[in-house]
């Protein structure tokens, strides 16, 4: 597939990353010469230097003959002139537009049609959704949802005095005492798809299938507290810092946002009329203190600086704040970022890069494409749904006489409203719903590429 994207940012060079390697004709625009040489020394693409809303710029990168157009400049008034011209120029042409602004967001949606958008992507919005979930479960490192909300895989580390340490996995049940399934473990950095014999060691993070209904059970046979969050301390008044604030005010939850701009302080107070807005550096320990950050449930970083979000969810976690929400515009360096104490971590980047890959691959297989998308175990697997269809192979076949490829892995089956944790007696028919893990090395793009 052709494959146009506007904009050589972080999101831009991940799609990049991420579509070369699936063999897609990808091109990219953007204004800065060395950005562009940059990606196409490291990835052979097509690049066009300028503004990419231009039709001649748009000519150049071939946007006739292109399938996809993906808009993800720093500025969300380009993004929609940007596919807006494009979509003129192809009508056939799906486009993608990032936007960030709130008050563009609903007027974008609704407007789809006009500015020629096929889909719409607010990187934020999505991190404080992301965030506000964490918040409802505050054992869990991060949460993925499938099964329209009825079936998760959940993350989990092993820390020191965990009940979880030195089990086997084939012991698993005696200890949560429900039907769970580990699909992958992260250890030391990488992702290992374990057996029943896997002995389960402190630091690792495990990733773990289960029903909706049986996340609280999960955690309390685990001997991990889970309370309602009602005081929550937001360090950055920026976009996902008022998403989430906008969030939880609708619940009741007491919110406190801590930022350094006193207009955007000014904004806020107008946009939250619930929450307390403080003018202030998140950096400064006495301030924290001050403000009664011990006191809080949950403690969110989201300013717009990834060292400092670091260095205050550090402080956070030593100072016994119960939950820790670390938001990291760049959290490639997994290898770093696990050997320290920052809660769950929340990348914005790839949120919005899984929505879009997941759209891709639709369109690539218009017919049985996965529904749904989840990057796990730092990118190195992926969590999929399907539909079982008429052209799906072994249904009414137990599974554990159908041989799958090497590193997959069938982890669940929804009949109707009905989710099932899958083991070797469970059975797919048509219209089931089945979650699939891989080590995402090779793309599946429809449910016959997991069969051997």
């Amino acid at each position: 597939m052709k494959i146009i994207i506007a904009g050589d940012g972080k999101v831009g060079a991940t799609l990049t990353r991420q579509f070369t390697a699936e063999n897609h004709d990808v091109t990219v625009i953007d204004f800065n010469s060395t950005v562009l040489d940059s990606s196409v020394e490291r990835y052979d693409v097509f690049s066009v230097q300028g503004n990419c809303a231009s039709m001649t710029v748009l000519n150049q990168a071939g946007v006739r003959e292109a399938d996809l157009l993906i808009a993800v400049t720093n500025h969300d008034e380009i993004n929609l002139l940007c596919c807006t011209t494009a979509h003129s120029m192809n009508p056939k042409l799906h486009t993608i537009a990032r936007i960030r602004n709130p008050e563009y967001n609903e007027q974008a949606y609704r407007m789809r049609d006009v500015f020629g958008l096929s889909l719409v992507i607010n990187p934020e919005n999505q991190a404080a959704t992301e965030i506000h979930r964490l918040l409802k479960y505050p054992g869990f490192l991060r949460r993925d949802t499938f099964a329209k909300g009825r079936t998760e895989i959940v993350e989990l580390r092993v820390d020191a005095g965990s009940k979880l340490c030195n089990v086997k996995l084939m012991d698993l049940r005696s200890i949560v005492k429900c039907t769970v399934l580990v699909c992958a473990v992260l250890r030391s950095g990488s992702a290992v798809a374990p057996g029943g014999d896997f002995i389960l060691r402190e630091g690792d993070r495990l990733f773990v299938t289960a029903l909706s209904e049986n996340l609280t059970t999960l955690l309390n046979n685990l001997g991990i507290i889970t309370r309602r969050v009602r005081r929550v301390l937001i360090c950055g008044g920026g976009t996902v810092g008022y998403y989430l604030a906008a969030r939880l005010e609708k619940e009741g939850v007491a919110v406190k946002i801590v930022e350094a701009s006193l207009q955007r302080c000014q904004e806020l107070s107008a946009l939250l009329p619930e929450a307390d807005i403080i003018h202030g550096d998140v950096s400064d320990q006495d301030l924290l203190l001050s403000e009664g950050m011990a006191q809080y449930d949950a403690l969110v970083t989201c300013t717009g600086l990834d060292e400092l979000n670091m260095i205050v969810s550090l402080y956070a976690a030593s100072r016994g704040v119960p939950q820790v929400i670390t938001r990291l515009s760049n959290a490639d360096n997994r290898s770093l970022i696990d050997s320290l104490n920052l809660g769950s971590v929340i990348c914005p980047k790839d949120l919005c890069s899984n929505n879009i890959a997941r759209y891709v691959r639709a369109m690539k297989n218009q017919t049985g494409a996965a529904l749904t998308v989840h990057a796990i175990a730092d990118g190195q697997a992926e969590a999929m749904e399907f539909r079982v269809d008429e052209h799906t192979l072994h249904c009414g076949e137990p599974l554990k006489q159908i041989k799958l490829k090497p590193n997959v892995l069938l982890v669940s089956i929804t009949h109707g409203a009905a989710p099932q944790i899958a083991n070797g007696d469970s059975m797919f028919q048509e219209g089931d719903i089945v979650l699939v893990v891989t080590n995402g090395r090779e793309v599946l793009y429809q449910l016959n590429d997991i069969f051997a």
